[in-house]
């Protein structure tokens, strides 16, 4: 959620960032007549209790016919009260649902439009010339015996896959480097939960606009986590964390599930758009005003692993009506894919300022030792959709796969050669 501080002080810029993002400007006019209402409501009911507190003192002293008079006023105050109350409620609530149907306010610079809108700031590398036809990652992978798709369909439906051999090999190659990586940068290594409450779900800001992409578990009240920047998120919520030294760094191994909504058609082939996967995420909490700092940071991570993997790719300034509900600016990392002739995203990291914290109640203590709202970033450090660019970029004439150097000493390969 936005500061309501912000939105009573500054309101314009809350609906410039509804703009740029393509959204209604009037949410915001929305949420702000739910707070006037909510202070009303509230300053009515304080304002009867202290009269009733006052009354009840008179009672005290009353005697005979005043005493019964005064009763008497005490009922029908006692009934304003409880109005009163009860109209408060009703605020609270009704000023609920309007905070959290306002998205994170973007931050100064993000490009306004949705998702061809985009500001690319780099390009590393140069995509490689073939002197043959470059097959795609799933003729490689099916050539390596790395990659079932049509028994995970079979045991599974559409979407679903099994990596075996050298594919599972390269996976968790790949997953163990990223990890190897993030401990030696000073995360802590996590493996959470992937089914998390409602509530959690929710205070991650996934049930807005995206929550058709949510699978749910109805009979446990349950939800299966896209990604463990969920469960990480969740994992201080309402709770006063140490942040005087550090940002408090975690990076969560985890299988990741999305339902694919409304992506019916798009990449039905292979590994880019499934049901399941696995994701190496980074999560920070920070001071609000190391946000900014922390999230090159982080892009500066990933743009390691992805300079490990040896492929070209481009850095993306994602437009803000492409960020989802939390974040205030997401930076994409796209590799580029010779059979494809085109970038993909094979990663991002997005800095949410303080909205996902105050959902959740995570706080940390100023220098005066008063409790302030965190902030929460998030990045990607590896997934298994890396795969289709590791195998396409490094692929030679006969269907073989050099391996990236830094992956041969946990793969225990140079090079991957097609079962006979």
């Amino acid at each position: 959620m936005i500061d309501l501080r912000l939105l009573r002080e500054d309101p314009e810029a809350l609906r410039a960032s509804q703009r740029a993002r393509g959204e209604d400007p009037g949410a915001v006019d929305a949420l702000l007549a739910a707070d006037e209402r909510r202070r009303d409501a509230v300053g009515r009911a304080d304002t009867l209790r202290a009269e009733q507190k006052q009354l009840g003192k008179k009672i005290g002293k009353a005697r005979g016919d005043e005493r019964s008079a005064l009763l008497e006023q005490g009922k029908e105050l006692a009934a304003a009260v409880k109005t009163a109350e009860a109209a408060q409620a009703e605020a609270d609530e009704e000023l609920a649902r309007a905070h959290r149907a306002l998205p994170n306010l973007i931050v100064s610079g993000v490009p306004e439009g949705g998702e061809d809108d985009y500001a690319v700031l780099s390009h590393v590398g140069t995509p490689r010339e073939f002197d043959f036809e470059p097959r795609d990652h799933v003729a490689l992978l099916e050539g390596l015996r790395g990659l079932d798709s049509e028994r995970g369909a079979k045991v599974s439906g559409a979407r679903f896959y099994f990596l075996t051999g050298v594919g599972a090999q390269l996976q968790l190659a790949l997953l163990n480097l990223a990890m190897q990586r993030a401990i030696g940068n000073g995360f802590t290594m996590m493996i959470p939960p992937v089914l998390v409450k409602p509530e959690i779900m929710e205070g991650t800001g996934f049930l807005g606009a995206h929550a058709a992409e949510v699978y749910r578990l109805r009979d446990d009240d349950l939800y299966l986590v896209g990604t463990s920047e969920v469960p990480l998120a969740g994992y201080h919520a309402d709770e006063i964390i140490s942040l005087d030294e550090t940002p408090r760094r975690y990076a969560g191994w985890s299988s990741c599930f999305r339902r694919e909504a409304g992506s019916y058609g798009k990449d039905t082939r292979g590994i880019i758009r499934v049901h399941q996967f696995d994701k190496i995420e980074m999560f920070v909490y920070c001071r609000p005003e190391d946000a900014e700092e922390e999230h090159e940071r982080l892009l500066g991570y990933e743009r390691d692993m992805l300079a490990a993997i040896e492929v070209p790719y481009r850095i993306i300034d994602t437009a803000a009506g492409d960020l989802g509900a939390s974040a205030a600016r997401k930076y994409d990392c796209e590799a580029w894919l010779p059979t494809q002739g085109r970038y993909r995203e094979l990663t991002s990291t997005s800095n949410c300022t303080t909205f996902q914290a105050r959902r959740l109640n995570i706080r940390y203590r100023d220098a005066d030792g008063r409790a302030q709202i965190a902030a929460t970033l998030n990045g990607t450090l590896a997934t298994t959709r890396w795969i289709t660019a590791i195998v396409e970029n490094h692929q030679r004439a006969d269907g073989s796969v050099v391996v990236p150097e830094a992956l041969r000493p946990l793969l225990g390969q140079e090079v991957l050669t097609p079962a006979s």
